[in-house]
C-alpha cells in the first residue's frame, strides 16, 4: 500500500497535492499527545472553553473565501453553498459557547437518605472519522461539543480532501487552541481502525457508509467503546394527495440536488400518490431540465461535480442496473465524456424493490419517484427501507402530517413542506440502518461525557 495520496480536483480532474501519510507508530504517538493535552485541557473552565470557541467562529468568518475556495477544489462545492457551509460552522461554534454551561450544568436529585449530584464528566480523546462531503462541516460537528465539553480529538478525515484536514487543525490553532486539544491525522483506513483500539481513545464518532459504519461499531465495541455512527439513508419524501403541488417540488427538487446530491440527508425517493402523481412528476421534471450543471465557481451554476470518478461511476452502475430491472429513466442517466466528474440530472420513474433505486443509497443528483395507491401505501413504502435518517411529508392538513411524523415516519428527523439541513440547535442522527446516536441540539455533547452521580448521605 501506498504511503502516499494525491488529492484531484473533480471539476478539471487535475492532481492538487500529493500527501505523505502518517506511519501507525506516530498516530499512536499523536493520540498519546492527544491524552496528555486532556489532562490539562479538562481542567479549563466552561468560560475559557466559550471565548475560545467564539474565536474559532471568528476565524472561520475571517478565512471564509480561503475556505470556500478549498471546498470546491477538492470535492467540488458549488460556490454559494459553500458559504452556507461556513456560516453553519461559525453558527455551531457560537451555539455552543453560548449554551454549553447550562446543557452540561450539574444536576441535583433527592434519595431516601441523602440526595446526589448528576455532573457531566470528559472521558478523554475521542476519534472522529469523517467524510468529504461536508468537508468542514462534519468535523466541526463532532469536534466542537466534545472538545466543549472537556475531551480531546483526533480526526481521520477523507483523503480527498486533506487540505481541508490541515486547514481545520490550522483554525484552531489560530483560534488559541492548547496545542493537541485538536489533531487532524493524515492517515489511512486500516491505520484509523488500529488507533480506535489505542487504549488512550475513549470513543468513537464516525459518518460515513453503513457498511463501514458497521464494521467501526463492532470495532469499537470489542473494546467496551461507545460510538455514534451517522451512517448512510435513502431519504423518502412524501407526496400525499392534498398536497401544493408547487411547494412539493420546489422543495423535492432542493433537496435533491443539494451539494451537487451528495448529502446523506438528500430527499432521493419521492413517494407520490397516485391521484396528483402525473402533476408533480411534469411539474418535477420541469424544474430539473432548468437547472445549470457546471463549474462550481460560476454564479449559475446549481449543480457541480460529483467528488470523485469512482462515485460517479458507481452511481451509473445504480442507475443503469435499476434500468435494467424495469425502471423507465425519464431524463439524463447517460454519463458524457467531458473532462470532469459529472453526472447528468436523473430522473427513474417505475422504481420497485429489488432496484438499487429502491433498495440502496443513490448518492447524487439521481431521483427515484414511487407511485403509491393513497396517502397509507405512501407511508408504507416510506417505511419499507432499512434506513431511517431523514425524510418529508407534503400535505395541506399540517397537524395530519405532524401526527404522521411523530407515531409512523421510523426515521430521525421528519421535514413537513419544506426541506432543511442540520440547525445548531436541533439533534441531527438516525435508526435503523442509519445509525445511532445524536450530534447538535445540545445532545451531541453529552455523547462522550462520564454522566457520574455523586451520593451525598444525610448527616
Amino acid at each position: 500500500m501506498s504511503n502516499t495520496v494525491e488529492t484531484i480536483n473533480p471539476a478539471t480532474e487535475q492532481t492538487l497535492k500529493s500527501y505523505t501519510l502518517l506511519s501507525t507508530d506516530d498516530a499512536k504517538k499523536a493520540v498519546d499527545a492527544s491524552h496528555e493535552a486532556f489532562t490539562s485541557w479538562r481542567k479549563t473552565s466552561l468560560a475559557e472553553r466559550s471565548k475560545l470557541f467564539n474565536a474559532l467562529a471568528d476565524k472561520i468568518d475571517e478565512r471564509a473565501d480561503e475556505i470556500v475556495e478549498l471546498m470546491i477544489e477538492e470535492m467540488g462545492k458549488v460556490k454559494a453553498q459553500g458559504y452556507q457551509e461556513v456560516e453553519l460552522c461559525a453558527g455551531i461554534c457560537r451555539y455552543t459557547a453560548e449554551n454549553a454551561e447550562s446543557q452540561l450544568a450539574d444536576e441535583k436529585r433527592e434519595y431516601e437518605g441523602g440526595n446526589a449530584i448528576i455532573s457531566y464528566q470528559p472521558i478523554g480523546v475521542i476519534l472522529g472519522i469523517q467524510p468529504w462531503n461536508f468537508p468542514l462541516y462534519q468535523v466541526i460537528r463532532y469536534s466542537v461539543p466534545n472538545i466543549m465539553a472537556g475531551n480531546t480529538t483526533v480526526l481521520k478525515h477523507a483523503d480527498n480532501v486533506f487540505g481541508m484536514a490541515e486547514m481545520i487543525q490550522d483554525l484552531y490553532e489560530q483560534a488559541g487552541f492548547p496545542k493537541n486539544v485538536y489533531q487532524s491525522l493524515l492517515i489511512s483506513g486500516e491505520t484509523a481502525s488500529e488507533l480506535i483500539q489505542h487504549d488512550k481513545v475513549r470513543g468513537v464518532t464516525f459518518t460515513g457508509s453503513d457498511k463501514v459504519g458497521k464494521k467501526v461499531g463492532e470495532n469499537a465495541g470489542s473494546q467496551s467503546k461507545k460510538s455514534v455512527l451517522e451512517l448512510g439513508s435513502n431519504d423518502a419524501f412524501i407526496v400525499l394527495e392534498d398536497a401544493d403541488i408547487e411547494t412539493a417540488v420546489e422543495a423535492c427538487v432542493q433537496g435533491r440536488v443539494i451539494n451537487n446530491g451528495e448529502t446523506c440527508v438528500s430527499a432521493k425517493r419521492f413517494i407520490i400518490t397516485d391521484k396528483i402523481y402525473d402533476k408533480f412528476r411534469d411539474a418535477y421534471v420541469q424544474q430539473f431540465k432548468n437547472l445549470k450543471v457546471g463549474d462550481p465557481r460560476a454564479e449559475d451554476t446549481d449543480v457541480g461535480p460529483m467528488a470523485r470518478k469512482d462515485l460517479r461511476d458507481k452511481l451509473n452502475d445504480q442507475v443503469q442496473e435499476s434500468i435494467k430491472k424495469g425502471a423507465t429513466c425519464t431524463l439524463g442517466g447517460d454519463m458524457n465524456s467531458d473532462t470532469g466528474y459529472y453526472y447528468p440530472l436523473t430522473i427513474l420513474e417505475d422504481v420497485k424493490p429489488g432496484m438499487p433505486a429502491y433498495d440502496d443509497e443513490l448518492f447524487g443528483p439521481v431521483a427515484s419517484f414511487i407511485r403509491a395507491k393513497d396517502d397509507g401505501d405512501a407511508m408504507r413504502i416510506a417505511n419499507d427501507s432499512r434506513y431511517g435518517l431523514g425524510g418529508g411529508i407534503f400535505s395541506s392538513d399540517q397537524e395530519r402530517a405532524i401526527e404522521l411524523a411523530r407515531t409512523e415516519f421510523d426515521t430521525g428527523m421528519v421535514n413537513i413542506n419544506g426541506y432543511s439541513l442540520a440547525q445548531p440547535n436541533l439533534p441531527f442522527g438516525g435508526v435503523k440502518e442509519s445509525g445511532y446516536g445524536r450530534e447538535h441540539g445540545g445532545f451531541g455533547i453529552k455523547e462522550f461525557v462520564n454522566i457520574k452521580t455523586i451520593f451525598i448521605a444525610d448527616q
